[in-house]
């Protein structure tokens, strides 16, 4: 069985219902449109299918579970705490699939956090599942490797397709072992992010680098609509931005120039060029953002 939470999972249900493996999906809190898509699919594969469209419905879990009797039920970014009288159904039966290291990068969204820290790897981390958010017994940390180029958007789809195969293996793993190797989660690495807010996707020029902003602008696309901030006395979201290579003379969050890209200076005497923003006029370019400011949009 597969509990998900959204298209995240989509390639790994597909290998696995490819291969065989899958009796039932569940769905947490997800749009109407991927619930329908995997009611239908379910349907056409004579799937077992429930949906779990909030807290409250959590209750009927453990009864669907009884009656679908799965060997395993595998997590990939469902939405909701699992309460104790549901895992209990089996113990060692609950295995979640974290898009990120842990104990490093426990919470909600790993993917941001990773590029925002500017880390060059992060996993996908099976972990026997408890009563708690990312603190079961670890089996593995599978690395992924992250380029400088990649956004949220970019590092989620690798991700993604990545884990179709770990889940595989995984389930080739489950039905031969007799055992799972697994260990205790250490506590002293341990650091629980929760969702992000403004503050965190703010960009603060005074005391960030031009590296720092960049990586928060690439872990803001496209989940948030790009990074925060303010300019020229307007609230902006930059999208996509880059590193150029110029000294400025000016104050740190203004603009220095405007040719086909925006160019902000840094604290770093360092310049972003930012390429694409949104603003209330819409998403626009540079040279459009250029004539906005020129026609003093309000």
């Amino acid at each position: 069985m597969v509990l998900c939470g959204g298209k995240f999972a989509f390639p790994a249900l597909q290998l696995l219902a490819y291969e065989k493996f899958i009796c039932a999906i569940g769905i947490g809190k997800s749009n109407a449109s991927i619930v329908d898509a995997l009611e239908r699919e379910s349907e056409e594969n004579n799937f077992g299918f429930k949906s779990f469209p909030d807290k409250k419905s959590i209750i009927e879990m453990r009864a669907w579970i009884e009656t679908v009797q799965p060997d395993y039920i595998f997590c990939i970014s469902f939405p909701f705490l699992l309460p104790e009288n549901v895992l209990s159904y089996g113990k060692g039966k609950f295995i979640n699939f974290h898009p990120g290291p842990l104990p490093q990068y426990r919470g909600p969204m790993p993917i941001f956090e990773v590029l925002k820290n500017q880390e060059t790897q992060t996993a996908i981390c099976a972990h026997f599942m408890n009563s708690k958010f990312d603190q079961g017994n670890i089996i593995f940390n599978d690395p992924v490797a992250i380029q400088k180029t990649d956004t949220y958007g970019k590092l989620s789809i690798k991700l993604s397709e990545r884990l179709a195969h770990i889940t595989l293996n995984t389930a080739n793993m489950l039905q031969f072992a007799s055992h799972i190797p697994n260990q205790i989660q250490d506590e002293t690495l341990a650091y629980y992010y929760e969702k992000p807010e403004l503050a965190d996707t703010y960009i603060n020029w005074k005391h960030m680098t031009a590296d720092e902003i960049i990586s928060l602008i690439n872990a803001c696309n496209p989940w948030n609509n790009g990074a925060d901030t303010t300019l020229q006395e307007k609230r902006i979201k930059i999208i996509s931005a880059r590193l150029l290579n110029k000294p400025h003379n000016n104050q740190t969050g203004t603009i220095v120039s405007i040719t086909d890209t925006l160019n902000i200076a840094c604290k770093d005497n360092e310049q972003i060029a930012v390429e694409i923003l949104s603003t209330d006029a819409g998403i626009m370019t540079a040279s459009q953002f250029e004539e906005q400011i020129l026609t003093n949009f309000p």
